[in-house]
């Protein structure tokens, strides 16, 4: 490569990906993968969440803007901890997954 400055601004968005998923599975939240979330009406359901990747929702931030199919309805969405998820919850969000494809 005759320019590694040029890859400066790749190294910073992967190092942030990294850094940022990193910091989220360590606060409890199970980015990266199959993620529960909760849209604004406090329903429960199952995701894919990639930090810095959105295929098939609009990222506000650590919100998502996406279809609920619990409630068949666009709204916005955020990670659930682990910790902060009843066991009926957990069962819900297992029975309730998102589209597979954008």
């Amino acid at each position: 490569m005759k320019n590694p400055a040029a890859l400066a601004p790749l190294v910073l968005v992967v190092t942030a990906l990294v850094v940022g998923t990193v910091y989220a599975r360590r606060r409890g939240y199970g980015v990266g993968g199959e993620t529960v979330v909760r849209c604004r009406d406090g329903h429960v359901y199952t995701t894919i969440w990639i930090p810095g990747a959105s295929f098939k929702s609009l990222r506000l931030g650590w919100y998502r803007w996406q279809y609920c199919p619990v409630g068949r309805h666009w709204s916005s969405a955020v990670p659930v901890r682990d910790d902060e998820l009843t066991p009926q919850e957990r069962a819900s969000a297992e029975a309730h997954h998102d589209t597979r494809v954008p």
